[in-house]
């Protein structure tokens, strides 16, 4: 929850939420780190009965929009076979494997896209 509370407080960092039916149905953050570079997502989450319907999407080109960055990173979980599909059609690549990176020692995949307005 400490992590959440970052993304949610910390400045600088772009917030976009979708809403449905009066109610919030997904969120994304990103960090630009300027020093950098780049720009990561620190979190992305559609609520489950609202999945597959291009809300994540939507949610990642206007955060990546909004972040502005030559390059774009965000880590999934190993096992989260529906998000790194999707990544990898947005047009994200694996750079990298963080070893037990999440709470419960899974590993983190980096994955990376080069963005093309620069």
């Amino acid at each position: 929850m400490v992590e959440l509370m970052g993304v949610l407080t910390f400045p600088g960092v772009i917030r976009l939420r979708a809403v449905g039916e009066e109610k919030l149905v997904g969120f994304i953050a990103g960090d630009p780190r300027k020093r950098e570079n780049t720009g990561w997502i620190l979190t992305l989450a559609v609520t489950p009965e609202w999945r597959r319907m291009g809300i994540a999407e939507t949610l990642l080109a206007q955060c990546e929009a909004a972040l502005q960055m030559p390059v774009i990173k965000l880590t999934v979980r190993r096992n989260n076979d529906a998000a790194i599909r999707l990544y990898e059609k947005l047009g994200y690549t694996q750079i990298d494997i963080w070893s037990k990176y999440y709470r419960n020692g899974e590993d983190g995949l980096v994955l990376e896209k080069k963005m093309t307005w620069v």
